[in-house]
């Protein structure tokens, strides 16, 4: 109601019918959890979630409600969100993609989302995975083992170690053939895009660079000289913080 409204413009105002819109921005690379815990903190929703949807069926976006809209309604329009999305993904994929599903698109998608932050790298990441999966390598991924260590939250207080990599289970991608049974968060746009039309490359490996950004390298020696630069670079931002 604006301040000083006169009687006639406050009816007016009810009869048309119009409420304040809000939002809620879901971010990129959440998983069902975390999603879910902001729809718990936003008071202006209401009602219980209900059973957890499954995990990556989520897309990240920005949703607009009104006061009083249920949680499980908001729930289903991010699951109905990423179905339409995936459909019309899938259909351009590029040939030769070695997925054999939108649901193990969507598998990748969230390795490479929490692989790296970086945009422009995104396509280049996920040509690695593709290139792993078609020579029968192992993907390997970190995130995968954070996944399984923290029974799903994405969360771990604490660097891995190696002793981390012989974890059982079929999260775990040091120790498992192909891809996990399920995403390990919510992919965006941006990430499915890229494992549906991955850089063509000869890359097999990648590690940090201290940057922001990663080393890349086709040959296992090359991939070991850039994980000695990594560890240099990490031990002066040690000392540094020293």
């Amino acid at each position: 109601m604006p301040a000083g409204a006169s009687v006639a413009s406050v009816l007016d105002l009810l009869r048309s019918g119009r409420t304040h819109v809000r939002s809620l921005t879901v971010p990129e690379g959440l998983t069902v959890a975390k999603v879910l815990a902001l729809l718990e903190a936003e008071p202006a929703l209401s009602g219980p979630i209900g059973d957890p949807p499954p995990e990556g069926s989520l897309l990240p976006d920005t949703y607009h409600f009104s006061r009083g809209d249920s949680r499980t309604a908001l729930v289903r329009r991010m699951r109905e969100a990423m179905t339409a999305f995936m459909e019309v993904s899938w259909a351009k994929r590029s040939p030769g993609v070695p997925l054999a599903s939108p649901a193990e698109a969507v598998v990748l998608a969230s390795i490479v989302e929490k692989e790296t932050g970086v945009p422009s790298e995104r396509r280049r990441v996920a040509g690695v995975f593709v290139n792993r999966l078609k020579a029968g390598m192992r993907l390997q991924s970190d995130p995968t083992v954070v996944y399984a260590l923290s029974a799903g939250t994405g969360l771990l207080a604490r660097a891995l170690t190696r002793a981390d990599w012989q974890l059982a289970s079929p999260f775990n991608t040091y120790q498992v053939d192909g891809l996990p049974p399920s995403p390990i968060a919510n992919p965006g746009r941006d990430a499915i895009a890229a494992v549906l039309d991955p850089e063509t490359h000869g890359f097999l490996y990648f590690v940090a660079d201290g940057s922001g950004g990663h080393a890349f390298a086709a040959t296992l020696d090359q991939h070991n000289r850039n994980v000695a630069a990594w560890r240099r670079v990490r031990a002066q931002m040690s000392e540094q913080l020293d």
